[in-house]
């Protein structure tokens, strides 16, 4: 096996080093919102975004006259994507069943799918007004049928932006607040005199939002561990070119500055002119402050003998975004197993993804497509079991299996739980704290 890399990124043990830093600050942080509350939040608000106000909950007003700020063009465009998010949402949510079966003469088993009663959706927008992401968490929440949907959003070069604003009303936000980084998420989890606290917190965001949802989880749940985009694009020379290759490459490294992005080939010609053609768009591109050091410190260029190759490393990475552009797309969709989303060919990209196609944006990163999909209707959505024994017969022979594997475990009170049913039900005397007999030796 060969595999050679053209360029390395940050090691392993840098990365660590600055989650670590990162992951103390939201600590202490946390901390203070959890014992000064709005306080709290009002200070982080003001040094962080440079804003203030009475309350930072937007009135149903406020909210008209900022999305009176949009234009019918763009709103025209919010519609069209929330609609194709809301479209494939349904889809998703139509295919999951509640259920129920009778698995024995009497023995009624099944479950609900119930939504989360509330739901915290975090929309950034310090740097880029992230209007996707109201699509992809408040709209998707929308369907799912939350019935408290709480949406917060940074300033935007020192106000609410329109177009988010707009992106989460459309989407079916019911209470909107001009908050960002950790105090918003630790708002909405923790709660203050001002917000109630939410059961499930979702969205993308900086290092310091992905670190304090991770915090929250357990106290809340979350979506997932979402931290800095990642994109890794697999090509051959068949189906791509190097500026193609860069194209995509940069057009997520812009993300941030901690942004891995990866070339996977197994044409060297093809590495090789991709890493040119990095070096030339970055002289042009407008974000080249921002992709360039992602590219210089988070970017691979990484070359293989073979596809196997190529599809092993992919798997070992489990990159966010991995888009296929080979003669053989539709192999690596069979056989990929560890990954946030696909796109697969060179007439798609990232950035439909993103912004429009349908499919949801907010996906695992740091290796955790190892274990888990990206957000989606059913993130929202809570599967409950039930049961109910309708029968005299049922609940006596049931009360009988499960007095001796309580026995068997030990449990004598668990036992007493099933045993009372089988002399209720069935007649059978079963002295307390023994198991009930096998039916062979009642009869």
């Amino acid at each position: 096996m060969t595999i050679e890399y053209l360029k390395r990124g940050k090691s392993d043990a840098d990365r660590a080093e600055d989650d670590a830093k990162t992951a103390a600050i939201v600590s202490g942080t946390l901390k203070d919102i959890e014992a000064r509350g709005d306080a709290a939040v009002r200070e982080l608000a003001n040094k962080f975004d440079k804003y203030d106000r009475e309350t930072y909950r937007l009135s149903d007003d406020e909210i008209a006259a900022i999305i009176a700020k949009v234009s019918d063009r763009e709103m025209a465009d919010i519609r069209f994507a929330q609609e194709q998010v809301r479209n494939f949402a349904q889809a998703q949510r139509d295919s999951m069943l509640d259920i129920e079966v009778e698995t024995l003469p009497g023995v009624i088993l099944g479950h609900k799918n119930i939504p989360v009663q509330s739901v915290g959706c975090y929309v950034p927008g310090g740097k880029f007004p992230m209007v996707a992401s109201a699509h992809m968490s408040v709209a998707t929440a929308s369907v799912a049928g939350v019935p408290r949907i709480v949406a917060c959003t940074p300033p935007f070069n020192g106000e609410p932006n329109p177009a988010v604003i707009a992106a989460m009303h459309l989407g079916g936000a019911h209470e909107i607040y001009v908050l960002g980084g950790i105090q918003a998420v630790g708002a909405m989890a923790i709660g203050t005199e001002s917000i109630d606290p939410v059961h499930l917190l979702v969205g993308p965001g900086n290092a310091f939002v992905a670190e304090a949802k991770r915090q929250l989880f357990g106290r809340v749940g979350i979506d997932l561990f979402a931290g800095p985009t990642e994109t890794m694009v697999i090509a051959d020379d068949t189906a791509a070119d190097a500026e193609l290759c860069a194209t995509d490459l940069l057009g997520q490294a812009e993300h941030g500055y901690n942004s891995p992005c990866v070339l996977l080939t197994n044409s060297r010609s093809l590495a090789e002119g991709t890493l040119k053609e990095i070096d030339r768009i970055l002289e042009i591109l407008p974000t080249a402050g921002t992709a360039r050091v992602s590219w210089e410190e988070y970017g691979e260029v990484i070359v293989c003998d073979t596809y196997e190759e190529m599809l092993k490393v992919a798997d070992d990475i489990a990159s966010e975004h991995v888009q296929v552009m080979t003669d053989r797309d539709d192999w690596f969709l069979e056989h990929m197993t560890c990954y946030g989303a696909l796109f697969l060919g060179a007439r798609t990209n990232v950035a439909n993804g993103d912004k429009v196609i349908g499919t949801n944006h907010t996906l695992p990163t740091k290796k955790a497509g190892r274990y888990t999909g990206g957000l989606w209707v059913g993130k929202f959505l809570k599967t409950h079991s039930y049961q109910k024994i309708t029968t005299d017969e049922a609940a006596t022979m049931i009360g009988e299996y499960g007095s001796r594997l309580c026995m068997l475990e030990g449990f004598v009170g668990h036992a007493e739980q099933c045993n009372i049913r089988v002399r209720r039900y069935g007649g059978v005397n079963v002295p307390y704290g023994e198991g009930a007999p096998h039916r062979e030796a009642a009869e």
